[in-house]
């Protein structure tokens, strides 16, 4: 079976949080609660195989019913769910507090411990890498299977992608991140990479500082969100561009830099310029933020002018 897209991460559960009013963060809020399957890499294989395209997920989950229902989900989209194993406490949990304009007031997340992955990789690493597309990687995963992604990646010459949100744990690991075919990470991630505050930088000022930055680090690709302001992107050769936001209604942002994300490595696996995949990244986050539950709405690929290999149909 063709893996297409092998996407690796960890599983979480989110309980999240929306006041009926306005939001007092010293305060009682009275709202409703939810409790929905997350976690970056989920998201992105989510987003990916709602774009028609069959992704591999790669991960754990808990030994229980819920950990089942997240399998099912994620079978129930048309991703390959073969290499999700169940272990005890093999998920995480990310509780978050919305404020009104859909924006996190305030979170807290428990990781869960992804170390037997190392193990099912030495396993079954050569059958789940050697006839993929590409490897959209977690990249804040334990050392220890980032390396041996990137050992696959290489034994097979397939393009990692890379979604970074934890900067100082990226930077301990950044003969890696060279290894990546493109990196991914928002405004301030990038930079505590830098060791500079972009916090008040304009997309324009960004999109100059971050080329020079990939240049001279040797970056490969380097993709930057800027929330509301949309996003840069910049190559070692000295491509740069500004990828323009999409004005809508917010709902609830959560998940959007996961959309995003997939798009990029859609575009990027499939044919499309780094720019032309920041285009569907930005399409798909606007789905994302638009949606009442958080989930990418389901696309054809043609709808991106992507023609879907005949081994994924």
């Amino acid at each position: 079976m063709a893996k297409g897209i092998v996407v690796l991460g960890a599983v979480f559960v989110d309980i999240k949080g929306y006041p009926e009013d306005t939001y007092i963060p010293t305060g009682r809020n009275v709202g409703r609660i939810e409790q929905l399957h997350g976690g970056v890499s989920r998201n992105i294989a989510e987003d990916i195989a709602n774009v028609e395209l069959r992704p591999t997920f790669v991960s754990l989950i808990d030994d229980t019913g819920l950990g089942e229902d997240v399998k099912n989900k994620l079978r129930d989209h048309k991703c390959n769910t073969d290499y999700i194993w169940a272990v005890p406490d093999g998920m995480g949990t990310w509780m978050a507090i919305f404020d009104n304009n859909g924006d996190v007031a305030g979170s807290i997340s428990k990781r869960p411990d992804l170390s037997p992955m190392v193990d099912y990789l030495e396993k079954y690493g050569d059958e789940i890498f050697s006839d993929c597309d590409a490897i959209a990687l977690e990249f804040d995963m334990d050392k220890e299977t980032t390396k041996l992604v990137f050992k696959y990646a290489e034994k097979y010459n397939k393009p990692v992608f890379s979604a970074v949100s934890n900067m100082r744990i990226a930077i301990e690991r950044r003969d890696l991140m060279l290894k990546s075919r493109c990196c991914v990470c928002n405004q301030l991630e990038a930079g505590i990479l830098f060791s500079e505050n972009y916090e008040d930088k304009t997309p324009r000022e960004m999109v100059e500082i971050i080329s020079q930055k990939v240049v001279n680090s040797d970056i490969a690709e380097m993709v930057v969100t800027l929330g509301g302001d949309g996003a840069v992107y910049a190559d070692k050769y000295g491509n740069k561009g500004i990828v323009a936001p999409n004005k809508v209604d917010v709902i609830d942002t959560t998940g959007a830099g996961d959309a995003f994300f997939a798009g990029v490595v859609i575009g990027c696996t499939y044919g499309k310029s780094l720019a032309e995949a920041c285009v569907i990244g930005t399409r798909l986050a606007r789905s994302v933020i638009q949606s009442k539950d958080n989930v990418c709405p389901r696309f054809q690929p043609s709808e991106f002018g992507i023609t879907v290999p005949d081994y994924i149909k």
